[in-house]
This record gives C-alpha cells, structure tokens and sequence, in this order.
C-alpha cells in the first residue's frame, strides 16, 4: 500500500522509519517531511494544517493509509474529512481530539470519568482572574488551546501567577489559544509520559517514557517541545495496570458516552510521587521526542497496530516491546525556544549513524544542494538504544559528538533521573 505521513519532525521521521520496515509498504509520502524523512519517503511540499490539499493529494494519489503527527490538524477535524471521502486515516476525529485542543474540555473530562488530576479554574478574563485565583499560592499557568508545547508558565508566587494570566490574557502571546486559561494547584511529584494505542474501545499501553521540557540542564530555564526523553521510566514501573484501569478505560469510556469514541493515540502526562499520580495533561497524538525512544523498541509490524486501532480490533495485537532501553538527545538552535537562525550546515551526520544502536532523527532540517541545513528549534534527535539505560545514555551521547552546527545546544542530563533506579 501507499502510506502518508503527516508532519515535519522528528516524531515524524521515527514513524517514517518504523513504517518503511513493514513488508506492506510499497510507498511513502511524508508531507511537508525533513532531509531525514527524504531517505525513506517522498517529500511533499504540502503544509501539515493544510487539510483541503493534503486530501486532494491522498485522494490522487490512492493512499492506503494516512498517519497524523501534529496536533493541530487532528483538532481541526483532519480525520472526519478523510474519512468522509472512504480514506483511512489514524488518529482520534476533531470532536475527540478536543482532549488535547482544550485543556478546560480535559479537565472536564477528568472529573467526569473519575480521574485523579490538580484543582483548577478556567479564566477568561483579567478581572476574573484577579477575583478568583487567590486560593493560589503556586500554580500552573495553561493556554486553553494548543501552543507547541509551550503555553505552560510554572509559577511559584502570586505575582508569577498574575504575570503569566496578563502575558497569555492581555499580551496574547499564544493568540487565540491563550484567550481563555486554566490556572491549576503545582503538583510535587516527577514526570513521565504513557502513550497508548486506542481503537475506540480497546486499550494497549506502550512502555513508558519521561520527556525533559525544560532547555537546560537540571530542569532549568523556559519550557520547550521536549529536549530528550528516555525509555522505560523507572518511575512508572509497576503502575501500568493502575495507569490502565484509573486512568486510559475511564477517559475512553468517557469519551465514547459523549459520542467521540476514541481511535489513535492517547498520550497521558502524569505526575507520579511514590505510588501515587495524576494526570497533568492529555495530547491526542504520539508525542516528540517521546517517539523516538519508544517507536525504536516496538517489534511488532505498525501498519498491522494502526489498522488495528482503524478497525477496532486492537484486542488482536500482542504488542511486542525490544527488551532494554532507549535515550534521545534533542539538539537545538541558539536561542531556541525563542529566536533562533536558520541555515546552519549540519556536519557528522554520516558518522554518528555509523555506531551501532544509534540513530538520527531529523526535525528541523532540510535538503540544499546536498548539504542538511538548519530549519527549526529543535534540529535533531539522537537516540542511543542499549541493554541498560546506561548503556543508551552512553550510546546516545556518543552519536551527539559526532554531530555540530553553529549554535548547536543540548542538554547533558538526559536520562540521570532513570539512573540508580530499577
């Protein structure tokens, strides 16, 4: 079959690699696609939230199966126009992937099926705001509507608090996504992301992960996309059926109630602090860099997995997992997650994919006259797998000094939480 892959970055070249291994696959469309994905694919200059074009060409070019990466054209109802025109398509409809397009509708959600998450309040306006939000102390401070990744201020003062509300509010530095808030209690505890494969009904965990949001090291400094990641999260080990049973069925069955039955993957932010968690937040996509380390480990043939979730059949799919571990390092432009220049030549990609167990996955890049440049934040991920996650640490690290581009910039930590644990 012929399979289009939607999106641009490095989650996109994971899944663009993962796919290109399946027996199935006679071609591969990304759309818009990187210098990484042209290696496996045919890129096409056709803009992610594009949805009008992006069907014109599925349709034209006959594809069998079409697989979303970003958020935004899922929220904006991607899946329901390809499904009326009879195309396959993985990913939760707009009604459904509201989950991650409003934080107020997740909270809603939450509370609804039972679900464990911080207090919060939805604001909509400066007054209100200062009327209502002086229960708290410390806070997390949202964007209803989708931000990159970054619509996230944590505050640690009442002042901070009010700051953050006025620079989403009245500064509208996110638009429209930032034009109604949700100010939450700071929860204490560590993260770590669950990712699971859903077919409206049925629910398959992946193994878990732990991204790193913030672009220094030690967690310091602005939040990002996500600066690394790491799989499995020792943190999470042995709350798998809990995280199943309190947690993905609730919310699945929640949704269905409402008439938005979930198909795609459903990504679960948690806050974990001894035995216990909360849900932070919910996307309704396979996250970045989460998929770099945890597509990598995966066994099994993922057409035959994301048909499954299409055709609601996923309680056929043993999901088969690579024992041991995975680590990626995101490396970043200077000056990312704000301005950043473009067009720095990338060198050592050649042999930093030469080590055995590592591998480069392009974001922000592109094809010049045969030289890789720089075009995003977040330029490449590396990921090192390796029995222990010490030895994918290691194995990442390694393929990261092989690599530089003026300006580049990556955190040295990624991974030192999992270290110690079991």
């Amino acid at each position: 079959m012929k399979v289009l892959v939607i999106g641009s970055g490095g989650r996109e070249h994971a899944l663009v690699w993962k796919l290109s291994q399946s027996k199935r696959v006679k071609k591969i469309f990304c759309a818009p696609g990187n210098a990484g994905t042209a290696e496996f694919a045919e890129n096409v200059p056709i803009p992610a939230d594009d949805i009008e074009a992006m069907l014109k060409f599925a349709l034209k070019e006959k594809i069998g199966l079409t697989v979303v990466g970003p958020e935004a054209p899922l929220v904006n109802g991607i899946v329901d126009e390809f499904q009326k025109k009879g195309l396959r398509i993985f990913g939760p409809n707009a009604k459904a992937a509201l989950i991650e397009g409003s934080k107020a509708f997740s909270k809603e959600v939450m509370a609804a099926a039972g679900v464990k998450t911080a207090a919060y309040k939805v604001i909509v306006g400066i007054d209100e705001a200062q009327m209502s939000l002086g229960d708290f102390e410390k806070a997390a401070v949202k964007a209803d509507g989708l931000a990159s990744g970054k619509g996230v201020f944590i505050c640690n003062s009442k002042s901070e608090i009010m700051g953050a509300v006025n620079k989403l509010l009245q500064g509208k530095i996110f638009g429209d996504a930032g034009s109604r808030i949700v100010v939450e209690e700071l929860l204490e505890g560590e993260e770590a992301s669950i990712l699971a494969f859903c077919d409206g009904k049925n629910v398959k965990l992946m193994v878990s992960s732990q991204d790193h949001k913030r672009i220094f090291d030690n967690d310091k400094g602005a939040n990002t996309g996500g600066m690394g990641a790491y799989s499995p999260a020792p943190i999470v080990n042995g709350l798998e059926k809990k995280i199943l049973q309190k947690v993905m069925l609730p919310v699945m069955k929640e949704l269905a109630k409402r008439g938005a039955p979930y198909k795609g993957v459903l990504y679960a932010g948690l806050m974990i602090k001894g035995k216990d968690f909360k849900v932070l937040e919910f996307n309704a996509r396979f996250g970045d860099p989460e998929t770099q380390v945890v597509i990598p480990r995966l066994e099994n043939d993922l057409v035959d997995v994301l048909e499954a979730c299409i055709d609601g059949k996923l309680d056929k799919i043993d999901l088969k997992w690579r024992e041991g571990s995975a680590c990626c390092v995101v490396l970043a432009s200077k000056g990312y997650p704000g301005e950043y220049e473009k067009g720095k030549e990338i060198q050592g990609l050649a042999n930093a994919k030469a080590f055995k167990d590592v591998f480069v996955f392009h974001a922000g890049t592109k094809l010049e006259n045969g030289r890789v440049l720089t075009n995003g934040g977040r330029v490449l991920g590396v990921t090192g797998l390796g029995k222990s996650i010490k030895e994918a640490i290691a194995n990442a690290y390694t393929g990261v000094s092989q690599i530089d581009f003026e300006g580049m910039q990556f955190r040295h930590d990624i991974g030192k939480k999992a270290l110690g644990r079991k």
